[in-house]
């Protein structure tokens, strides 16, 4: 089960960074089945096996906090024996569900106020929090007309724009990367999700970052909805992924290199709003 995880968020089969650290939350439960000698070897299976999850994908921030609460809650509990570790673990992984599940929830809420009053949105890749969000609008009785960038070289958000369109009241029209730029002046607003902001940089699937400068340039209003977590301080240091060359060519490169990185950076001073389950911040 933690194998499979692990494998599945290294390959991004999961694209939702929520998704990933509910996923791999659930994953650990797999340890509470298994038999261990003493509570130190239960303690260093569960700090090896999250650390296994965590280094899946160093970018997502959400992803870290959670394993690392999930470890440090059993750890720091000292627990007296084995049964004891694994009924800390068990309330670990509920406790940081229930907290990723409901902090998207609520900030979806909170954002569902801010896009009321507008016609067309343009969002990028994949965000379950974006999808809420809509859905709570929509569920107020507002309508909206959304473009969904593709997300490429992976199509991620054709998944987005397949959601979307089963849903009343949105009319989903679904375009290559390059034209967010051409469709621009029919957009009132840009509503993406977040991987982390990190001092004054916002971390996302690439592609936001010309998104949300060709908005600027044209006084569209940009706003990032994720839950409060995902502003990190401290340990956390985002590491970007670069992605196999044959996601963007089938054939081999022959006299020339293929970049093809899985996020890029955003200076916030491009944003205008980040909408969280806790505050809105103003840019």
């Amino acid at each position: 089960m933690i194998d499979e995880t692990v494998e599945e968020i290294s390959e991004m089969q999961t694209h939702s960074s929520s998704v990933v650290a509910v996923k791999a939350a659930r994953a650990l439960r797999a340890l509470t089945d298994r038999e261990y000698p003493t509570v130190e070897d239960y303690l260093r299976s569960l700090d090896r096996n999250s650390s296994a999850l965590r280094r899946a994908n160093p970018s997502h921030a959400s992803l870290y906090t959670t394993q690392v609460e999930i470890v440090q809650t059993v750890s720091d509990a000292d627990p007296a024996d084995v049964a004891a570790a694994k009924d800390l673990t068990l309330d670990a992984i509920d406790s940081v569900i229930d907290a990723v599940e409901s902090a998207k929830d609520r900030a979806a809420k909170r954002a569902a106020s801010v896009i009321a009053d507008d016609g067309a949105l343009l969002t990028h890749d994949f965000s379950s929090t974006v999808l809420a969000t809509i859905d709570n609008a929509v569920a107020a009785g507002h309508s909206f007309d959304v473009y969904v960038t593709e997300s490429r070289p992976r199509f991620i958000g054709r998944k987005m724009a397949r959601h979307l369109s089963e849903r009343d009241g949105v009319d989903v029209t679904l375009l290559v990367d390059s034209a967010a730029g051409h469709f621009m002046s029919e957009v009132d607003r840009v509503l993406v999700g977040m991987d982390c902001i990190v001092d004054e940089t916002l971390y996302n699937r690439v592609g936001t970052y010309p998104i949300a400068a060709t908005a600027a340039d044209t006084d569209v209003p940009v706003t990032v909805v994720g839950s409060a977590a995902k502003y990190v301080e401290g340990a956390f240091g985002f590491e970007n992924e670069f992605r196999s060359p044959s996601e963007v060519l089938r054939e081999p490169a022959e006299g020339f290199d293929v970049a093809n990185p899985a996020y890029d950076a955003t200076p916030t001073r491009l944003l205008d709003t980040v909408v969280t389950d806790e505050t809105t911040h103003e840019y």
